[in-house]
């Protein structure tokens, strides 16, 4: 079975709240809500795939030293393995917008559990729910 690394984040925002983006229609999993990210590349690093992600999904500058690492999700898929380390951010510089029109929501953590996620994401909430 061949891993997949995707690194995510939850970005905080002066309420302690935090986002999510629900997965378009097309999309697998599509209509479950999800913490920001995607794909590491190859040759890339988590970190400078976030950067990456964040500047292209949300049109938000983050920089590698605001990004902090708190937990990770191992989850089997039917044709894949996903291993996806959760980062924190609380600085970004920007207006956070769905560049690719997806939905967005801002959620206090122990909201989280409220809104469908994939199976991958439901461990991370309790990480979140004791950090916030």
């Amino acid at each position: 079975m061949r891993i997949l690394l995707v690194a995510a984040v939850a970005l905080v925002d002066v309420d302690g709240r935090v986002l999510i983006a629900k997965r378009p229609e097309g999309k697998t999993l599509a209509g479950l809500w999800e913490f920001p990210g995607g794909k590491v590349e190859a040759h890339e690093r988590p970190e400078s795939a976030l950067i990456r992600e964040l500047k292209e999904e949300l049109a938000i500058d983050v920089t590698e030293a605001c990004l902090a690492p708190l937990t990770f999700a191992s989850h089997s898929y039917e044709d894949f393995h996903l291993l996806m380390p959760l980062y924190v951010c609380r600085r970004w510089k920007g207006l956070v917008t769905a560049v690719e029109g997806q939905e967005l929501a801002w959620v206090k953590p122990v909201k989280l559990r409220d809104y469908p996620m994939p199976p991958a994401d439901l461990p991370l909430i309790p990480h979140l729910i004791d950090l916030l």
